[in-house]
């Protein structure tokens, strides 16, 4: 790929993917306002500044590595919103909806990209160039949300879907899956690694609510 190639990919690609990143991380800030926890704010983590919420390793080095190395996966993560469950009334169940938020928020993107695309597809919002540029980043702000939040709630903590997982089963249970935090990433790349070797994916999935999305408006 030329550098005109990779300049275009960026122009493409960087708006929708840092506004994926951003607002998952914010969802998380202000469900957790709402349920009484203010930590998230008074950090000035519910920003809009991606830069506050980049993870240098995790955001960063880690998947530039994993690229460079020619790693069949690319994975990573932002700097997770700051929480606080003690200022919660119900500590488990509120835990639980303050992890939904991130994925929720992923979804509510991708309907919104999908319209942008839908609306650009049918040249309201410009033509030419603009028009292929737009559809071009809605594609990417579909598909990507769409992968970010089915992602996140594979019930593995420390992942969102981890976390609701262990707000909603009893207690025992609940306590038994929380055990498994510490070693939550390394079984989260243990079953990427798995699934290029045996061809299993979240892909058909994705591209499934994906393209139910993107013709939702067409």
């Amino acid at each position: 790929m030329d550098l005109q190639n990779i300049l275009r990919a960026i122009s493409v690609g960087a708006i929708p993917v840092l506004l994926a990143v951003t607002l998952h991380e914010v969802a998380h800030g202000l469900a957790a306002r709402a349920f009484g926890d203010r930590t998230a704010e008074s950090q000035g983590r519910l920003s809009l500044n991606p830069l506050r919420h980049i993870d240098p390793f995790g955001t960063i080095l880690l998947p530039a590595l994993l690229f460079v190395i020619g790693a069949p996966f690319l994975f990573g993560w932002a700097k997770p919103v700051p929480v606080d469950a003690r200022a919660f009334k119900n500590p488990r169940l509120d835990m639980g909806l303050v992890a939904a938020a991130g994925p929720g928020s992923n979804l509510a993107m991708a309907i919104g990209w999908a319209l942008i695309g839908a609306l650009a597809g049918a040249g309201f919002v410009g033509h030419g160039a603009m028009s292929e540029w737009l559809l071009g980043m809605a594609t990417i702000g579909v598909f990507f949300n769409v992968s970010l939040a089915i992602f996140n709630m594979l019930p593995i903590p420390p992942l969102d879907g981890g976390r609701v997982l262990i707000g909603v089963l009893p207690l025992p249970a609940a306590r038994v899956l929380a055990r498994l935090e510490p070693f939550g990433l390394w079984i989260v790349i243990g079953l990427l690694m798995l699934s290029n070797r045996t061809g299993l994916s979240l892909w058909p999935i994705v591209r499934a609510i994906g393209n139910l999305l993107a013709n939702l408006f067409t």
